[in-house]
């Protein structure tokens, strides 16, 4: 049984669509630019239509990667199936996206310039290009400062704010941390996070969720649950110990 979608107000998300096998295919030369730039542009006006507050974007041959903020608990479902029906229309391909998109809460101020990171790193990690500013389809020339990017919708995260009292600033900030990539145990822990569709963050910010989210925030623990002694082994163990003194 498939989870429902993990949500809670306020929260980012990191979020990952990835294409269909038959799309890969046809994009496993590189990127269609054309379509890339309209798919781009279809993006930026959906974030705006559906009420997503878009702060980190990638568009491979493989997926598309987010850093949203959404309005409503529905707003990243409207958004990726409005971008399937338009694509779907223009390909004639086929299904347009693998299965439901992936998703995963992000703890402010911890999570979310990471999930950044590794959203705009996709394009080198995976091949496609020799530097996360290299790529076209990214946030990560706005955020370095190198290029105003082509969706004018994004809207920089708070945590991004806080890295820098200038634009200088934040955008040297925002290169070095392009350049210095995720260290292992942040990448496994993202990748963790995604893949089981759970919440990125301390056991604070897990703890803090409480009722605000719409289901079960981390997975359940493995194993029988610890035994715990019942009032009379207490009361034995106690009198043992008055005898032995």
């Amino acid at each position: 049984m498939r989870l429902p979608r993990l949500y809670a107000p306020d929260l980012s998300q990191l979020v990952v669509a990835n294409f269909s096998d038959s799309l890969r295919t046809l994009w496993c030369n590189g990127p269609d630019t054309e379509q890339f730039d309209r798919l781009a542009h279809w993006l930026g006006e959906a974030s705006q239509k559906e009420g997503v507050r878009l702060h980190a974007w990638t568009i491979t041959p493989c997926a598309i990667r987010l850093v949203a903020t959404p309005a409503h608990q529905a707003s990243l479902s409207r958004l990726i199936q409005g971008l399937g029906r338009r694509l779907g229309s223009t390909l004639r391909s086929g299904p347009v996206f693998q299965g439901r998109y992936r998703s995963a809460l992000l703890e402010p101020g911890s999570w979310v310039i990471p999930a950044i990171i590794w959203v705009e790193s996709a394009p080198a990690d995976k091949g496609w290009a020799p530097g996360p500013l290299a790529w076209r389809w990214s946030s990560a020339g706005s955020h370095a400062g190198s290029e105003r990017g082509l969706i004018s919708q994004l809207g920089f995260h708070h945590d991004y704010w806080s890295c820098g009292n200038t634009p200088f600033d934040r955008q040297a900030r925002h290169r070095a941390a392009l350049t210095r990539g995720l260290e292992p145990l942040e990448r496994a822990r993202i990748d963790q996070a995604i893949r089981g569709q759970w919440a990125l963050g301390s056991d604070a910010f897990v703890a803090g969720l409480g009722t605000l989210v719409s289901r079960r925030a981390v997975p359940t623990r493995r194993g029988r649950p610890r035994k715990t002694e019942s009032h009379a082994q207490t009361s034995d163990k106690h009198q043992q110990a008055q005898e032995q003194n």
